[in-house]
């Protein structure tokens, strides 16, 4: 199976002034670490440049979200796992709902240490990133709605329908 990959990173406000640098620059990373990859088709990089740390205010991330959704994805890949979210219960609410899709999605991050591949899966890191996930959203099945709804809201706030164009 070839895997449509999605790059995605969350930059810092500061990283405003150095825009023009810094989303070519992950653009031609991602690119060139997918270029040529028999198992791997790079499809969109996704780069939030925010102080904003919350998913739902983060237009990048919704529209990576929104693209899973409409199964264009498959995978995504990120340097760190902290780009994915800033703190446990998004990062759960997160897992669960992109390993609940009709087609999952696949996640691989670069970390140094603990870093994740749900396509390799050794250790059978899908079963308990979904495990822990299901778990922690369960504690407060309320949040885990209300993130949902946030996000959902959030897309239709920043991801236009029309395709081919961004919403922020």
């Amino acid at each position: 199976m070839r895997y449509r990959v999605a790059g995605y990173v969350k930059l810092a406000k500061l990283w405003e002034r150095s825009r023009d640098t810094a989303i070519p620059y992950h653009h031609q990373y991602y690119e060139k670490k997918f270029e040529g990859h028999p198992d791997f088709e790079l499809v969109d990089v996704y780069i939030d440049i925010t102080g904003r740390k919350e998913i739902k205010n983060r237009p990048e991330m919704l529209r990576l979200i929104n693209d899973c959704r409409e199964g264009k994805i498959d995978c995504i890949a990120t340097q760190t796992r902290a780009y994915l979210a800033a703190n446990t219960g998004e990062f759960c609410s997160l897992l669960r709902y992109l390993f609940d899709m009709a087609n999952p999605i696949h996640i691989i991050t670069e970390d140094e240490q603990y870093n994740i591949n749900t396509i390799a899966n050794d250790d059978h890191q899908r079963e308990e990133l979904y495990r822990m996930a299901r778990s922690f959203t369960e504690i407060n099945p309320d949040e885990y709605r209300k993130w949902l709804e946030d996000v959902f809201l959030g897309i239709d706030k920043y991801v236009p329908q029309e395709s081919g164009t961004h919403g922020y």
